[in-house]
Order: structure tokens, then C-alpha cells, then sequence
């Protein structure tokens, strides 16, 4: 399979930080979800997650468990999803990747859940639940439909930041902090240890997540690493906004962009 979807990932840390946003799909719905998924992209965004919900997100924090939540009262389903990313291709073309759990994958034929992935322009996956030691099962599906599988490196992670490092695909995640995701007051990891390891076995890039909120907080991460991932602080607005939270995500994501653009 051409690799042009390795090469889409690559392009969004090709000029300068990255910023990149996560957002549920299908909270409060999926049109709103559209909306803002447009103007993160016209505000700045870099890469966007798109979360598939699952009712049982280990890794997450309350304010994304809570997306999660309302999304699938909202009747949202993988199907739907896939509808709706092949639509927004029509006119986003910045690097889209799925975050979900290895169950929702699984349930729908992973198989065919890659396939359809592919088709309509989804660039990679993230699986936050799948460890290193078990990619096995995703990772050459993945490689046959030209999708990256994008490995997570924890704090924990240790002896094995390099062996995760030196197999990465598309952009590393860094888990800034132990836990579930969510905005922190301050990250305590020593991000720049575990960025110089990977950097020892890999040139792909990588971004921080997990706690970052605040635009000082970006530019730190960034000032480290290649991107800054943001999740909770997106979701809350829509939380907050619900149908209108496109403009407020906008202005957010313009104010994160503008705190890294000049790294």
C-alpha cells in the first residue's frame, strides 16, 4: 500500500510545533462535531483525534469519560462515524487519527474497521489500551492499509522508551503524567529525559499529552518536544458551549497555536 498517510502525519511537524486537538465524536453530535473539527483546523490545529466512544475509557480522566458518555446517549456509533469522517474530507485535509480502545476495534472486525479506515482518509490509531507487547495483534493490518499505529510512551515506560521508539510509526505520544487524562495545575514528569531517549532511536516526531490547558503550559511542552497534544480543555468547552462551542473552540485552539508558533 502507498505510504501517503505516514507522509500526512509527517507533514503536520514539518513547519514548526504542532499543535494537536482531541475531540469526542458525536458530543453533543456529530454536526457540532463537524463544526468544530473546522475551525480547530482553520484556527491552527495541526493533527486532529478523533475519539470513537467507548462506554468503558480506562485511560480517561472524568471530563472525556463524560464526552464519552453523552456522545453515546446521543445514538453516535462507529458506522456513523465513518459517515461522517468521509464527509469532513470533503474539505479538512490536515492529518485526522482515530483514539479509541482496542474492544472497539475488535466488536466491528478489525479487519474491516482498518479497511474502512483507510478509505476514508483516517490517517492512523491510537489505542491507548493496547501495550507495546500486544500491537502484534493491530499493527500489520494497520501496515497492509497504509495506516500508522501510534505508540504511547509512558512515564513508566522506562527500559522500554526505546524499544517503543525505535518501532514507532506516524508521531510518538508522550504521556506527560501518571493517571487518566485531564488538565493539571503543574506536569512533574521529567519530560526531557524520556524525549532524549527517543530521540537517541527515532527521528519521528513526537508530541506531549495528557495535562496540558494553558498556553504557557503548551509552549513548555513544546519547547521539548515536537507538538502538544490537547484533549480535557477542548472537551470541557463543549461541554460548556455544547451546539455552539465551535467559535470558543476556535479561539482556544488560535491561543495554544500562538503560544508555540514561534519555537
Amino acid at each position: 500500500m502507498t505510504d501517503h498517510k505516514t507522509n500526512r502525519i509527517a507533514k503536520a511537524f514539518d513547519h514548526g510545533k504542532a499543535f494537536v486537538a482531541f475531540i469526542t465524536c458525536g458530543d453533543p453530535d456529530l454536526e457540532t462535531t463537524g463544526k468544530v473539527v473546522r475551525q480547530a483546523a482553520a484556527n491552527g490545529a495541526d493533527l486532529i483525534e478523533l475519539g470513537i466512544p467507548f462506554s468503558d475509557p480506562t485511560a480517561e480522566g472524568p471530563v472525556i469519560q463524560g464526552a464519552n458518555i453523552r456522545a453515546l446517549a446521543g445514538g453516535v456509533t462507529t458506522d456513523k462515524i465513518f459517515e461522517f469522517v468521509e464527509d469532513l474530507r470533503r474539505d479538512v485535509d490536515i492529518p485526522m487519527v482515530f483514539m479509541t480502545y482496542a474492544n472497539v476495534v475488535y466488536s466491528y472486525g478489525t479487519e474491516k474497521f482498518v479497511k474502512i479506515c483507510s478509505k476514508i482518509g483516517i490517517d492512523g490509531l491510537i489505542l491507548p489500551d493496547v501495550p507495546y507487547e500486544e500491537k502484534a495483534d493491530f499493527q500489520p493490518i494497520c501496515q497492509q492499509y497504509g495506516l500508522s499505529l501510534i505508540s504511547m510512551i509512558a512515564p513508566t515506560s522506562h527500559d522500554r522508551i526505546a524499544m517503543i521508539a525505535k518501532e514507532a510509526e506516524g508521531f510518538l505520544y508522550i504521556v506527560s503524567s501518571l493517571g487518566v487524562t485531564g488538565e493539571r495545575q503543574a506536569i512533574t514528569t521529567d519530560i526531557g529525559a524520556i524525549v532524549d531517549v527517543v530521540r537517541q532511536n527515532t527521528d519521528i516526531p513526537c508530541a506531549i499529552g495528557f495535562g496540558i490547558s494553558t498556553p504557557e503550559q503548551a509552549r513548555t511542552m513544546a519547547q521539548k518536544a515536537d507538538g502538544a497534544i490537547v484533549g480535557s480543555a477542548i472537551v470541557r468547552r463543549l461541554e460548556q458551549y455544547g451546539r455552539d462551542a465551535a467559535e470558543p473552540v476556535g479561539a482556544y485552539v488560535k491561543s495554544m497555536k500562538d503560544a508555540i508558533a514561534d519555537l
